[in-house]
């Protein structure tokens, strides 16, 4: 019964807003939300605050709880459940609040500056999570709450929500960037996804379908940073420098942007409406055919199965290129939430044992897959065949591959852009997401003059 009512959450929480990524109005951290996106997941909720409280009989410890997910209360009110039944001498009842996302993490801010009115748990953005790990920190180390379930968890997703060796966030899911391909439209023209290993390979499949049928291979992002961090990783290339300056002009950046830009000059790749693949302008022209890629992290899985219901059955889900066949980063995560403690919290180490066990335990991760189709951060499931190749399972049933074969293919190589922890990426990620690309890949603006105009803009936003 609860799972029922998890999924028509689900579907509610999508239906209320489509996480485009950066660059749409009214989205997240002032108007980007590449960072953040992590499908139905990420739904900012109602406008207006809403609490929900546990039923609990007997004693049990109160632990107030916000977020901006109106999922996420289900979610936590489920697993708390479970764990009062297999922690009879720690019961907690869970209160918890829904708020804008705009609301809530204003409100956080200034409960910590003030001291006055935090709550005890509260789920934080990954574009804001910076603001919270820089000065004083308010938030509680939660390294040891972590520890019993760490040799499970892919370590790229516990450092993003980390400072100075210390974690502070408990993440939500992997979100490993890979590759969607509609086999239906690749096999008319003959292209063999399997052989696809390299950018090159990828470029030149591209254009070998291109020429066969005249549609478009996979989309040029002016939106979104999906492919465009994976390759900048991938070459082990970033935005800022090794000082934490901006430097979006350096030869890595460059060199990437100029061969997405090759790609383009194919003609096999092409803009797409809404500027990248996570976007109701976009849906359609996936459903029809007219694009046969998607190079996006695992949780547009849910996307799939919501907006582009045609394409049950003819999509593959297989690892990203790589440059260089061997190279070890062969995936990074995108998006997410982290869930954390107040550190001032007079129950801070009741919830966060509690919290680790919601977010992070086998049974909470099973949870994650079967309900929402997002990758687990606890890897121990993956290889759980009985849950990951069930027949029953809606995103099993939608693929025409085992979604967890690519991810154990690729699960010692799964990284994350190092910039992501800075309280300057927000503000680069706005900048790309509406001016930078759009110059390079609308405007037909030269690379490093775009990177240039943006770099001047960055520098003098902080000071540089």
């Amino acid at each position: 019964m609860k799972k029922k009512v998890l999924s028509v959450l689900l579907c509610m929480a999508m239906s209320v807003t489509m996480l485009a990524g950066c660059g749409k109005a009214g989205s997240e951290n002032g108007g980007t939300k590449e960072t953040s996106e992590e499908g139905a997941e990420e739904s900012k909720g109602p406008g207006s605050a809403g609490t929900n409280e546990m039923e609990v009989e007997g004693d049990a410890t109160e632990i107030e709880v916000w977020t901006f997910i109106e999922l996420h209360q289900q979610f936590y009110t489920d697993m708390a459940e479970k764990w009062n039944a297999e922690h009879p001498d720690k019961q907690v009842k869970l209160v918890l609040s829904n708020m804008s996302y705009d609301d809530m993490h204003n409100k956080l801010s200034l409960a910590l500056e003030s001291g006055e009115g935090a709550p005890d748990v509260v789920d934080i953005e990954l574009g804001k999570f910076p603001a919270f790990t820089t000065g004083e920190i308010g938030l509680k180390d939660l390294t040891s709450a972590i520890e019993p379930y760490k040799d499970n968890i892919i370590e790229s997703r516990l450092k993003i929500y980390g400072k100075d060796g210390a974690y502070y966030g408990f993440p939500t899911h992997v979100g490993a960037t890979v590759a969607f391909y509609n086999t239906e439209e690749l096999e008319k023209a003959e292209v063999d996804y399997t052989a696809i290993k390299t950018w090159d390979d990828f470029k030149e499949a591209g254009v070998k379908y291109y020429e066969a049928t005249g549609k478009y291979f996979a989309c040029v992002e002016t939106t979104a940073q999906w492919m465009i961090n994976l390759m900048l990783t991938q070459k082990g290339g970033d935005y800022l420098d090794a000082d934490g300056n901006i430097n979006i002009t350096n030869d890595i950046m460059v060199e990437v942007l100029s061969y997405i830009k090759e790609m383009q000059n194919t003609g096999a790749f092409a803009t797409v409406p809404g500027g990248q693949p996570d976007n109701e302008e976009a849906y359609p022209s996936y459903n029809t055919g007219d694009y046969a890629v998607q190079i996006m992290p695992f949780w547009q899985t849910s996307r799939f199965t919501s907006y582009m219901t045609d394409l049950s059955g003819k999509i593959a889900i297989a690892p990203v290129p790589v440059w260089n066949e061997g190279d070890a980063i062969k995936s990074i995560g995108g998006g997410g939430t982290g869930t954390a403690v107040v550190a001032s919290s007079e129950n801070a180490d009741l919830a966060a044992e509690v919290f680790a066990y919601i977010k992070l335990s086998e049974e909470a991760n099973k949870e994650v897959w079967n309900v929402l189709g997002f990758d687990p951060v606890n890897t121990e499931v993956w290889t759980d065949t009985e849950l990951t190749q069930n027949p029953e399972n809606q995103f099993v049933k939608f693929f025409n591959t085992y979604p967890f074969d690519t991810l154990l293919e690729i699960k010692d190589g799964i990284y994350a852009l190092e910039s992501l922890t800075s309280e300057k990426f927000p503000s680069i990620n706005n900048e790309f997401c509406n001016v930078t690309l759009n110059n390079i890949f609308e405007n037909d603006m030269d690379v490093k003059e775009a990177l240039e105009q943006s770099q001047d803009t960055l520098k003098n936003e902080f000071g540089e």
